[in-house]
């Protein structure tokens, strides 16, 4: 598909409808031109836990997601994140530069590669079904 920031509005406003587990998204597109804009708020899911997105769109190119951030909490906590911030120096990263995700114990410096990431193709989905996966998951141990 061809993303443009219009149809890419409608892959977010519509997020809510694809996944079962959603309870609430307060995703936003903020356009600040015809091609570029800004996605930002919180999906939320049962059981408390939550998807905080932040996002730079540019429909100007191939590669339309200039910068990200996504962090999922459960409650207060943060359990895991991505982010777009580049780590050349790390070699465990480099199949996917710059993408990664941040996880437990250490969070901060406790890096791992993301390989559903990238800059040409919506990130949300595969996020998304992470987060189901993970909650059903939980779900079946209870």
């Amino acid at each position: 598909m061809e993303w443009s920031l219009t149809k890419y509005e409608a892959y977010i406003y519509s997020i809510a409808d694809r996944f079962s587990l959603i309870q609430e998204s307060s995703l936003i597109v903020k356009r600040h031109g015809k091609d570029w804009g800004e996605l930002s708020g919180k999906v939320s899911f049962e059981n408390d836990y939550t998807l905080e997105v932040r996002e730079i769109v540019d429909f100007s190119s191939a590669n339309f997601i200039r910068r990200y951030g996504y962090a999922v909490r459960k409650g207060d906590e943060i359990l895991y994140w991505y982010d777009s911030q580049e780590h050349p120096h790390d070699p465990n990263l480099q199949i996917t530069h710059p993408h990664h995700k941040h996880i437990q114990p250490n969070i901060k410096h406790n890096r791992i590669p993301a390989p559903q990431l990238g800059f040409n193709r919506p990130n949300l989905s595969p996020l998304i079904q992470e987060i189901e996966d993970m909650i059903k998951s939980l779900e079946k141990m209870e």
